[in-house]
């Protein structure tokens, strides 16, 4: 069974902003991530790289992104969350997930 956290209040109150059908995706998708584990293969999970992930959601209102990362096998943390309007995932959300990335990864060196 995995566990999911959040790197902070602020991620957790913009999934829960997500609109009605996007959320319903997202929370489908970490609940199979408890039951299965992290990495679910495209199209639902992707890797970045380096340790980073991103949930994929879809619905009618639009793409919904989330990133993620594995600290202990066992704890899934949410590292950013955003509504996608473009193609491309844009630079800042990218470089945001990026750099809560390093810090979570650094502060679990240290314990």
């Amino acid at each position: 069974m995995f566990k999911i956290s959040y790197y902070n209040q602020k991620v957790k109150n913009e999934i829960e902003k997500f609109p009605a059908g996007i959320k319903k995706r997202y929370f489908e998708l970490t609940g199979r991530m408890i039951e299965h584990g992290p990495f679910l293969g495209a199209p639902h999970t992707k890797p970045f790289g380096g340790g980073l992930f991103e949930i994929r959601t879809k619905a009618k209102e639009g793409i919904g992104r989330v990133f993620y990362c594995t600290v202990i096998e066992e704890n899934i943390v949410i590292l950013h969350a955003f509504i996608k309007k473009t193609q491309k995932t844009p630079k800042k959300d990218l470089n945001m997930a990026k750099k809560r990335l390093k810090e979570v990864k650094n502060a679990h060196k240290q314990k």
